[in-house]
């Protein structure tokens, strides 16, 4: 079982306004690149000596790794090129652990491919600051804007105003009104027999005359990129002048989505890209080739149909993640979304006390639930994809609500004093919770290691966290169930 340690990375750290948000799990289409990019560095992974050879060798099974996930030839080429050069300099064969320094100029490669860092909104601007979403038909431009104006309106405190621009598809207009009913946020009146400039123009007007700090413009889009498309999305632009131009690219047709990138870049120079539906099957590289093939960033990543389903991209963690180095940080972050700072620091306390009872534990398996699938948080953690992979998680998902189950079948007092619980006590839990006495001997004993390593974590702080991940996060696993 390994949910209970997972607790106890995510309310051992104190919210910090220095985490950046990330991401909840490895997208599918980054986990098919992660598995074969694991297969192709296999031949060098805890080699004490690495052989130009060996370099040579593996560069190949890299190459082909990256050009089987879909990513552009071009990129695949320059990629390997400038790893297998990195990788033949004398510092690092002659390094104590030469396979290790390969891979870490293999993550860093990954991550400047990707764009190396995450790529910020231009919001520094006299308000309203204006976002023009462009892009085929079907690239998901009216969902993501209401996505966009939710993270916005979520995560940087702003007033947006969604702006229904696409005149040839009247559900569109009424999609945007309805996502912005749901989310409480102003949609501005148009209709199908306006003029797309035009909408534009008394769209900007009425926000600055309302209080709404920033604009996104749901533009038109066509099956392809025609003329047509670019002249009228080109007015729009000489129009309102926009701060922002991002296109959002179906990540499931593949290099498709770069091609189109190029096109909409050609017309109109775009400042970033949105590329939806990471949450598919694909096998994820047009996320790889874009930035290198396009030049511009991609800012934000849609992961889902839900309407916070929208996140920061951020090229370095992600480049951990597909190498399973994990994202701490990403966990961290989570869980600095779902409680206060009042409420982790009330927890510091009572964990340095040894003083957690099974009710706090009760509100932070809940909130851990809240978090995602004890897969995707795992997968967080450096050195346990593999573990990552072989959960099940229907039966994380029964194991979390036996535990839930025997919890709520305790009393108040049992609950702050588990020492109570002698063998009749036992058994009426058990019938309770309608589990057995063995799964409550377990979950006791469970409860008991976990205050103890509990403990240790709060005293260690941030710093002796982090370089307990830093090095084999394996000292934190169970042995089993």
């Amino acid at each position: 079982m390994y949910w209970h340690r997972l607790l106890i990375i995510a309310i051992a750290v104190p919210r910090s306004s220095n985490f950046p948000p990330t991401y909840a799990k490895l997208h599918p289409m980054f986990a098919t690149l992660h598995s074969k990019l694991e297969g192709a560095l296999a031949k060098i992974r805890g080699r004490g000596v690495v052989t130009p050879a060996d370099i040579d060798a593996t560069m190949k099974d890299v190459r082909m790794a990256l050009l089987e996930a879909d990513v552009n030839f071009k990129v695949a080429k320059d990629f390997c090129t400038t790893v297998g050069e990195k990788a033949r300099g004398e510092a690092v064969l002659r390094s104590l652990s030469p396979d290790q320094q390969i891979i870490k100029i293999v993550h860093d490669e990954l991550a400047v491919v990707m764009g190396s860092s995450a790529t910020e909104l231009n919001l520094r601007v006299a308000p309203p600051a204006i976002i023009m979403l462009v892009g085929l038909q079907g690239s998901g431009k009216t969902t993501t804007a209401g996505k966009l104006a939710k993270l916005l309106q979520s995560e940087h405190k702003r007033n947006p105003l969604l702006v229904p621009a696409d005149v040839y598809r009247p559900a569109a207009i009424e999609q945007l009104k309805t996502l912005g009913r749901n989310l409480s946020i102003a949609v501005f009146d148009s209709n199908s027999t306006q003029d797309p400039v035009d909408i534009a123009k008394n769209a900007i007007e009425f926000a600055r005359s309302h209080n709404h700090d920033s604009v996104i413009i749901d533009t038109a889009g066509r099956l392809q990129i025609d003329q047509e498309l670019m002249r009228e999305l080109q007015e729009i632009s000489a129009a309102v002048k926009p701060h922002e131009i991002l296109l959002v690219v179906d990540a499931m047709t593949g290099q498709e989505a770069v091609n189109v990138g190029s096109g909409f870049d050609q017309a109109l120079e775009i400042d970033g890209l949105i590329m939806t539906k990471l949450d598919g099957d694909a096998r994820g590289g047009a996320a790889l080739s874009m930035r290198a093939v396009t030049g511009k960033p991609i800012k934000f990543i849609g992961v889902g149909e839900k309407l916070d389903a929208l996140e920061v991209f951020h090229p370095d963690r992600m480049a951990s993640r597909i190498l399973g180095m994990g994202d701490v940080m990403s966990l961290i972050e989570k869980a600095t979304k779902e409680i206060s700072v009042e409420d982790t620091m009330a927890l510091h306390q009572k964990m340095k006390k040894n003083d957690f009872t099974f009710e706090d534990f009760l509100g932070q398996l809940r909130m851990m639930k809240r978090m995602g699938s004890i897969s995707s948080l795992t997968s967080m953690i450096p050195g346990m994809d593999k573990i990552a992979k072989k959960i099940n998680p229907e039966e994380a998902e029964r194991e979390m609500k036996r535990v839930e189950a025997i919890i709520l079948s305790m009393t108040p007092g049992e609950r702050c004093n588990p020492a109570v619980i002698n063998g009749s006590r036992r058994k009426r839990i058990a019938i309770g919770s309608g589990t057995s006495v063995e799964a409550v001997n377990r979950l006791l004993k469970q409860f008991l290691e976990m205050k103890k390593m509990m403990q240790k974590v709060a005293k260690m702080g941030m710093g002796g966290l982090m370089n307990m991940f830093g090095g084999r996060a394996g000292g934190m696993l169970p042995k089993g169930r």
